[in-house]
This record gives C-alpha cells, structure tokens and sequence, in this order.
C-alpha cells in the first residue's frame, strides 16, 4: 500500500510540474498575421458560440463586415452585442441559417446575395456532434447532413459572390478525428443506425473530401479553400453527450480555450501567401498530414456528385 502511495505522489508531483508545460503545448500555433480586412464581408456560420464566435470576434476587430450565420438568432445578438461592445465595430450582423433545413440555407443565401454585393470569406464554421440517430428535415442523417450536406449547399449558392469578390477564401472546419471516418455512399439518410459516435468521424471526412474537390474545380477563379483542425477545445460541441462532457471536464486544463482553437481558422483566412496551398488541411496554423482516405480523388469525385444528386443541384 506503501508503495502504491509512493508512485501515486511521484506521478501527481510530476503532473504538477510539467502541466505548464503540457498545457502550452496543447495550446498549438497563433495566427501571426497582421493583416487588417476593413471593408471585407465575411460568413461565419455557428459564431454565435465557441470557436465560431471568437473567429468573429478577431475578424470584427480587423475591420470586417461579419455576418453571424446561426439556428438561435437571440443567442447570435447577445454574442454580436458583445462583438461589437468588444471590438467597436458596428458591422456585426446576425442573420438566421439552420443547416439541418436545406429551406433555411437557400433562404439565408437569397437574403444576403440581396443585401451584399460582395463576400470575401465564408467560414464553414458551425458543426454538430451526435450520438443518438437523428435526421435532418430532409431526411439526412444528422451529423453528415448539417456538418457536411448544409455547409455544401451553403458553398454552392455563396459561390458566385465569392467568385465576383476575389480575391476570396472558403475555410471548412473539419478534425483529426476524420482519420477514423469512412463515407457509407448506401447510407447518407441514415436508415441503418452507426456505430457511436463514427457518424461524426464520417462527417470530418467528407469536409476533407469537399475541400479537397472544391479546389480543383475553383483553382483559376481567384477564390481558394483550406480544411481546419482546430484542436481538441473547450466548446459546447460535445454537450450532446455525457461521457464527452465528463472528458471534457475532467482535462479540461489540457483543452484549448475557444480563442486558442480560432487561431487555424483565421490563418487560413487572413495569411498571405496560402494561394499555392489551395484544398489542403492544417492545424496549429501549419499544413499537417491527412488520412489515406482523405487524399483519395475517386471517392471525392463520387462524393461531390452523390451530395449534388442528394441536394438536387448541379454544380460542375
């Protein structure tokens, strides 16, 4: 019993003098960049909360005109009040977008294609993580249709501004997570249930996949797009799930902070010189390493084409 005692104090004294050192190493890379955007209209879609809001919160401070793309529009003014009080620019809007509806994307795109002539950043931002088996109003299994379907749809109708704006950028949020994801081409509305959790692995991938095909079709336009890890962060991402919660709260110390797990988002939109970078995946504010399976061409090929049909669009 002694000696259990013993290296339990052994282990917890060396907990204590390395956490600083532990903690800033999860902290990752800082968005350098002093590049200032007055004038520039940027989307930003759940910046109503967590990374998304943070990501508004440094944009606005830069000078941008932000629009806060959200489900809970209170919840987006109370975050764009504070924005604003914060940064003291009136330029933060709010305006209502609930992914899990295709209805409500198109409606939000038509609104803004009337009220701005121009969009310099659209950031994919808003995500969610679910564990029970759930669709969309459309029928889509959740998690693959509000992370990966809504956010397609959103690019698609946003495209052209982006395009008439350049130079101009298109960030999606996807995970390290994606490493374990595969994309179930026979099981996009959900009818046979996934494994715990898997379904948000499989949604990481598919932002990969899209960013990955999106480049090549868009490379010439003057617009660009990069995939985001933002780190493992203190948001409410996971509330959906107990266990999650616990993790969360349990090391919650070694976590990112949500202004730590921005930092990717916005050197991928505001540094210079990315261009050449254009559908690749970074984290900690550096292009990292992506899965086999995310560098697999056919099955971004196919995904593009299943989501077009699924959506009912074309986009060539």
């Amino acid at each position: 019993m002694l000696a259990i005692l013993g290296l339990l104090t052994s282990v917890f004294s060396l907990l204590y003098v390395t956490a600083p050192s532990i903690r800033k190493f999860f902290a990752g890379g800082v968005c350098r960049t002093t590049v200032q955007v007055p004038g520039k209209v940027v989307v930003i879609t759940g910046a109503n909360t967590g990374i998304g809001k943070e990501t508004a919160r440094e944009l606005a401070r830069r000078g941008a005109r932000v629009y806060i793309a959200c489900r809970d529009v209170l919840k987006g003014e109370s975050a764009a009040s504070e924005i604003r009080a914060d940064t003291k620019n009136s330029q933060v809007l709010v305006r209502k977008l609930d992914l899990s509806d295709t209805r409500s994307i198109r409606a939000f795109a038509e609104g803004f294609l009337a009220e701005e002539k121009q969009l310099h950043i659209l950031i994919n931002n808003a995500g969610v993580m679910m564990f029970s088996h759930s669709k969309t109003t459309d029928g889509f299994e959740i998690n693959l249709g509000v992370n990966h379907l809504g956010h397609f749809l959103l690019t698609y109708l946003l495209l052209e501004r982006l395009k008439e704006s350049a130079p101009a950028r298109v960030v999606n949020l996807s995970s390290v997570i994606h490493h374990l994801g595969k994309i179930h081409f026979h099981n996009f509305r959900g009818e046979e249930p996934y494994r715990w959790g898997f379904a948000y692995c499989h949604s990481k991938l598919a932002n990969l996949l899209f960013t990955r095909e999106l480049a090549k079709r868009i490379q010439g336009t003057g617009v660009t797009t990069y995939a985001v890890h933002p780190g493992i962060v203190r948001s409410e991402l996971a509330r959906h799930s107990f266990l999650c919660c616990l993790f969360w709260r349990l090391f919650s110390y070694f976590l990112k902070s949500v202004q730590e797990g921005a930092q990717t988002s916005l050197h991928c939109a505001l540094a210079e010189g990315l261009e050449p970078l254009s559908g690749k995946y970074f984290s900690d504010c550096k292009r990292t390493w992506v899965s086999p399976r995310a560098r697999d061409n056919k099955t971004a090929q196919r995904l593009w084409n299943v989501s077009c049909e699924l959506l009912g669009i074309q986009w060539e």
